[in-house]
């Protein structure tokens, strides 16, 4: 059964590491050899390898088909249809998933629809009409960001997009017997609302009691984030396990005071148990860890009632089967490694225990074993692990789970049966979270709370996991301390970085905005940080300080801030926050006065190993009447190569630079704002020279950009292009063999990512 169900993982797995799918013909007719000759051999763990890759294969193609056509993206299309969860809000726009039921053409069955400065308030289980402007899957792919277009595919999430305001939305049905489980979340989470108006913790006991962490502010995530508790916080599987655990003891006690022996105490007390668990789950929507939760929960309380013993690694790969059979995707969310391997760990731990340990010893035993464990996996993931994770833990916990979950469960129900009662119970709720929440920012506020560290290649999980495991075991293991020796290759990953002479620029892919990150031998500078919209959505904490973090960058050494547009300048300050720079330049240092910046002009310079930097505009003698004008521009120059940022000068500056500036050409350069027609001019081009444009743009931005005049211009002057709206993070190697050019989805990008376009 363990090697079945491993088998059918590996299948799984593999597939998702395809760029693009095979023909479907060719799919078949291999597929149906293997699966015979594993049958005819019968050699079940073959055959389950060779039915995971043909199921996961097929699923994919199916999830594919799923998604927009090309065709409908980006014109007006009427639909109906039932908001599927629990709206986003924020102060501009409301965000949601939306269950097509009628449409006049082909579109995806499930959306997510923005809607900006909606008239009314949105709800779960609501009936609309609306008229939508949709797009396929796309968002920013960057090395060691978020994979927004896996996360939709994985989601079942076929297209994006956001309703017009023209013609007027209708509201044709409120929530209710359409869809119940979004109804009664609703519900819930609007009596919270009303009842704890003005409380600082209602995003957290929202979380706790419906699984909405939509609420909880970006500081609170943070001090989550340092101290490895996320997981405690938003209903999780092993919320789904500890309340049906709960209700299993009282069910089977109160049962078996009754008397009544035609359904034994035990079976009853499962069949409640699993029941609870359902509905726990549906209270936190069903989402795919509470849907683990519940199936583990239901293959454990049914060898309960068949009453057959099955040793904890064969209730796993029964789970496990079982989750892959439903959702095979489920092997692309983090999530469904970190608790398998949570769990396997604690199993682990505890079956190498002799004798009885006392509780809190068990405890930090446990916390400790699963931190470390889960370090290799965490490195991979996220470049970072929580040393202080273990003693958060140890009483977050137990605190959690047996005290602050149960309570908001019960202080929820007894806000609709008998609010006085209820009212203490949130004051006294409120207080816990803030204790524990005081407690657990001191924590996260010790200076080596987290431990930064460059990706390790994904080979190195081969021996560290492992490692960990031998390092792990119990005591009387002989040499267990060459699990450390199998730890080695991802704690000193080697990093690529440029010679001395040569540098990379890196232009990260975020949306409709700048951020460029460039590193010599020994230095790195970010020049301008890309946007930021909403909490959510910073581009500095989304993408730029991940990939700063996937390169194991400690402190910049220099960051520079071409103007004060904020698709340039919204990021820089999460990024300063959490990482200090040498330097800051930029044209306008009111902006960023906390950080005590220096103003940027002409004729400011620096070289680093071998690589000169010049700052060629703006001039000090005199201020350009348009802001964009006044943009920082920078020319990085080696013996190799030369790359140009210019951020989003017009036609003024560039004629100023063309008069000025003795030399402006460049192997590289990064397109004046982002290939706006009001920029790019015939005489700064032929100034420029350039072999290679690189343009930042997002995905059918609003604007209009990069500008078709814009491109004709570019191929008029022999200049190819590339478009990170097309190819996502474009980088440009400067080095003693030659200037190369490479975008990320074209090396890293998987079949559910936008194919790229070609160099242009």
């Amino acid at each position: 059964m363990v090697w079945s169900a491993l088998s059918l993982l590996t299948g799984l797995l593999l597939v998702q590491q395809l760029p693009s799918l095979p023909p479907t013909i060719m799919v078949l007719i291999g597929g149906a050899f293997f699966v015979g000759i594993m049958a005819w051999l019968r050699c079940w763990p073959g055959l389950f390898l060779a039915f995971g890759l043909l199921y996961g294969l097929a699923f994919a193609q199916y999830r594919l088909h799923q998604q927009l056509p090309a065709s409908s993206e980006g014109i007006d299309l009427p639909i109906k249809g039932i908001i599927a969860d629990l709206p986003e809000h924020d102060d501009k726009q409301t965000t949601f998933n939306f269950i097509v039921g009628e449409s006049d053409k082909p579109v995806p069955r499930q959306l997510r629809l923005s809607w900006y400065y909606p008239p009314q308030a949105i709800k779960a289980g609501q009936t609309w009409a609306f008229t939508v402007k949709l797009k396929r899957p796309h968002g920013g792919l960057n090395p060691g960001g978020f994979d927004y277009e896996r996360w939709l595919f994985s989601h079942d999430i076929g297209a994006t997009g956001f309703v017009r305001p023209h013609p007027n939305a209708q509201l044709l049905a409120e929530g209710g017997l359409a869809a119940p489980i979004a109804s009664l979340r609703q519900t819930i989470a609007d009596k919270l609302s009303v009842a704890l108006a003005g409380n600082a913790n209602l995003g957290l006991i929202k979380a706790l009691a419906i699984g909405d962490g939509s609420a909880i502010r970006q500081s609170q995530w943070e001090v989550f984030r340092k101290t490895g508790t996320i997981h405690l916080i938003v209903v999780s599987g092993s919320h789904i396990g500890l309340i049906a655990g709960l209700v299993y003891l009282l069910v089977r006690k109160l049962w078996a005071s009754t008397g009544i022996l035609s359904w034994s105490p035990q079976t009853v007390a499962a069949i409640a148990a699993i029941v609870a668990g359902i509905f726990y789950a549906g209270l936190a929507g069903f989402t795919l860890p509470t849907q683990r939760g519940v199936l583990m929960l239901s293959v454990a309380m049914l060898a309960i009632m068949l009453q057959r013993h099955l040793h904890a690694s064969t209730l796993l790969a029964i789970a496990l089967l079982v989750i892959l059979l439903a959702e095979p995707l489920a092997v692309l969310d983090i999530g469904f490694w970190l608790s398998f391997l949570s769990v396997l760990l604690i199993v682990y731990a505890l079956a190498g225990s002799l004798g009885q340990a006392g509780y809190w010893r068990t405890m930090f035993k446990l916390n400790w074993v699963t931190s470390l464990g889960l370090a290799p996996l965490l490195l991979v993931f996220f470049q970072q692990v929580s040393l202080v994770s273990p003693l958060a833990n140890a009483f977050a916990v137990p605190i959690i789970s047996v005290v602050l979950v149960p309570l908001a469960l019960l202080a929820t129900g007894l806000l609709f049966i008998a609010p006085a009662v209820a009212m203490p119970l949130f004051m006294l709720l409120d207080k816990g979270l803030q204790g524990l929440y005081w407690s657990l920012a001191e924590l996260a506020a010790w200076p080596y709370a987290v431990l930064n560290h460059p990706q390790p290649p994904l080979w190195t999980l081969f021996f560290a996991l492992p490692g960990m495991v031998w390092l792990l075991a119990p005591r009387g293991i002989p040499a267990r301390w060459l699990g450390l020796v199998m730890l080695l290759p991802s704690a000193f990953a080697k990093l690529d970085k440029p010679a001395e002479h040569e540098f990379t620029v890196t232009v990260l892919d975020v949306g409709q905005g700048l951020a460029v990150a460039v590193q010599t031998a020994n230095h790195w500078l970010v020049y301008d940080t890309g946007g930021k919209f909403s909490e959510d959505m910073d581009s500095g904490r989304n993408v730029v300080l991940p990939f700063l973090r996937w390169h194991g960058v400690g402190q910049l050494d220099r960051l520079v801030i071409s103007h004060g547009d904020n698709d340039h300048i919204g990021g820089a300050a999460s990024i300063l926050k959490e990482l200090p720079s040498s330097v800051v330049l930029t044209s306008v240092p009111e902006q960023l006065a906390a950080f005590k910046p220096e103003r940027c002009l002409s004729g400011q310079a620096w070289q680093w190993d071998g690589v000169d930097f010049a700052l060629l505009s703006p001039p000090d003698t005199q201020t350009f009447t348009v802001e964009n004008d006044n943009s920082c521009v920078l020319k990085i120059t080696s013996a190799y190569g030369a790359v140009l940022l210019v951020g989003d000068i017009q036609a003024d500056a560039e004629q100023w630079l063309v008069g000025h500036v003795p030399d402006l050409k460049a192997d590289v350069l990064v397109a004046p704002h982002h290939g706006s027609k009001t920029s790019s001019t015939a005489h700064f081009l032929a100034a420029v020279h350039a072999k290679t444009i690189l343009i930042p743009a997002g995905y059918r931005n609003k604007f209009g950009h990069p500008h078709a005049d814009v491109l004709a211009r570019y191929r008029d002057y022999d200049a190819r292009w590339l478009n990170t709206a097309d190819s996502g993070a474009l980088t440009a190697q400067i080095g003693k063999k030659a200037v190369i050019i490479t975008g990320y989805r074209e090396t890293q990008g998987k079949y559910w990512n936008s194919q790229p376009l070609p160099l242009h």
